[in-house]
């Protein structure tokens, strides 16, 4: 393992002691005297840490989150691997997740309990009714799974005309076109982007619990099912009130493209309102029962 170069020892901090997750951007990972350095470069964005040189404690945290204008060392892989400590490349402020590998976790306990729920019909619809609780605020007696499903759509749209009064734009409701995306209305454009960013920032929650994409409980077919499911428990906090304000905004600022407005405003929500660790905690308590 290349003990003296490095300075890896054998010592693993198990996930659950460690502090979780670190975004880091505008510099290079590397590994010096058997710890990771962080040289930060100049950052336009607010709340960036001030140019200079960081040491990163190797296992006091689960993943790191490496955003633009970064790069890595083959060394700081090395370490990170050894320490299994998970790395993802990221955009800014999590929107996007552009790759994350697939490193061994120190414990299968939630992906064994994911797969297990998924494979009984009766913990599967207990399951989904539990996520379609935490969302409408109360839970429902029914036990069709296609009935719950038309019962959130009615809520859903409940919400965009709640959301889009409260924000003041014109909402004709929710329809755009897959094939020609940008041929919708604002609002809907801004849905489309503000989803794409919260399904990042679920996508990270799923990869950092080790948990399985493919094996959703409310939706079915995507290859990203699971991560489908986790975004949609924060539609109605996050998704939904980013898309709208950003619409606002773009037609306030029409120089600005709908598609930046709505990035930046989503990661500042995900940044401010800690999203990513609260999915982690939902995943977490999402299979509490079944210990």
């Amino acid at each position: 393992m290349l003990k003296g170069r490095l300075g890896l020892d054998t010592a693993h901090i198990p996930h659950a002691d460690r502090a979780g997750l670190l975004y880091l951007a505008r510099g290079a990972l590397t590994a010096r005297f058997g710890t990771l350095t962080f040289e930060q470069g100049a950052s336009p964005n607010k709340g960036a840490l001030e140019p200079g040189e960081y040491s990163i404690p190797l296992q006091g945290v689960s993943m790191i989150l490496l955003g633009p204008g970064s790069t890595i060392s083959h060394d700081a892989l090395r370490l990170l691997a050894y320490a299994r400590t998970a790395l993802a490349a990221v955009g800014e402020d999590g929107v996007r997740l552009y790759t994350a590998p697939p490193l061994i976790p120190d414990r299968s306990d939630l992906a064994r309990k994911q797969a297990r729920t998924w494979a009984d019909e009766d913990l599967r619809l207990k399951c989904a009714r539990r996520m379609y609780a935490w969302r409408l605020g109360k839970v429902l007696p029914h036990r069709d799974i296609d009935v719950l499903r038309g019962i959130e759509g009615a809520r859903m749209k409940e919400s965009y005309a709640l959301i889009a009064r409260q924000v003041g734009v014109s909402w004709r409701g929710r329809r755009y076109n897959r094939a020609n995306p940008s041929a919708a209305d604002l609002p809907n454009q801004a849905l489309n982007h503000a989803a794409s960013a919260v399904e990042a920032a679920a996508a990270i929650a799923v990869s950092a619990t080790a948990t399985i994409p493919q094996l959703g409980f409310i939706h079915e077919s995507p290859g990203q099912s699971f991560v489908l499911d986790i975004a949609d428990l924060f539609r109605d906090s996050v998704t939904i009130p980013c898309a709208f304000r950003s619409a606002k905004r773009a037609i306030d600022h029409p120089d600005i493209s709908i598609e930046r407005i709505t990035r930046r405003l989503t990661g500042k929500a995900l940044a401010d309102e800690k999203v990513i660790p609260a999915m982690i905690n939902r995943i977490k308590s999402l299979f509490v029962e079944e210990e």
